[in-house]
């Protein structure tokens, strides 16, 4: 199985040369500590910042330097600050290519919950649904069971949803899926997993198809 970091650098392996990026709390904020050789992407955070660059080394963090999660973050070359209504005027008007999302549960037809939990105090929706609403592709980073073993890929979410049929791919520590009209089609699996494993911890309509290949990371 995959842990954290794996899982943020299979998703590094999607950002295409020239994208505007941005990474939502969680696992996608590790992505940009994986971003391939030779790809020169523009990480977005909805804080405020274009031009986020990998985490800082210990002992070199700047408390003011954070990004949406409150984590600290450094800069690259180029970097722009601006405030909170022009980052969502860039998110709203489609200038984000891709946003890597975590998720609570995702629907086998692309619904995606991961801002509220019924009961369980929350801060605020954050930026998630102005992002699904906008963004031009959605992964989704997740783990693929919860606490108690159960599937969080399901026929179809029970907490809120942020965004209907939105998310375009998913990576969990068994493998990575592409969530189509027929629903989520195994694409690769992770080092050491089973597509039995993927089948018995998948609620959703599954689609397998031939060889599936083993995740090259």
């Amino acid at each position: 199985m995959l842990d954290k970091n794996q899982i943020a650098k299979r998703i590094a392996q999607e950002l295409r040369d020239g994208m505007y990026v941005n990474l939502g709390i969680g696992i996608p904020t590790l992505v940009a500590n994986y971003i391939p050789a030779g790809v020169n992407v523009v990480l977005q955070s909805e804080n405020g910042l274009l031009g986020m660059g990998p985490f800082p080394f210990e002992g070199e963090e700047d408390p003011d330097l954070i990004n949406a999660g409150k984590q600290t973050i450094t800069t690259v070359p180029g970097s722009v600050f601006f405030d909170s209504a022009m980052s969502f005027g860039m998110i709203r008007a489609g200038k984000v290519d891709l946003t890597v999302l975590g998720a609570m549960e995702v629907a086998d037809n692309g619904d995606i919950a991961n801002w509220k939990i019924p009961g369980k105090m929350v801060k605020g929706m954050g930026g998630a649904m102005d992002l699904v609403a906008s963004a031009k592709n959605i992964i989704v980073a997740m783990q693929h069971v919860n606490k108690a073993g159960e599937s969080k890929l399901l026929k179809q979410c029970s907490l809120p949803i942020t965004g209907v049929g939105c998310v375009k791919k998913i990576v969990t520590e068994l493998g990575l899926f592409d969530v189509t009209e027929r629903g989520f089609e195994l694409r690769e699996l992770a080092p050491g997993v089973t597509v039995e494993e993927v089948q018995a911890k998948t609620e959703g309509r599954l689609v397998v198809e031939g060889d599936i290949p083993v995740m090259n990371l």
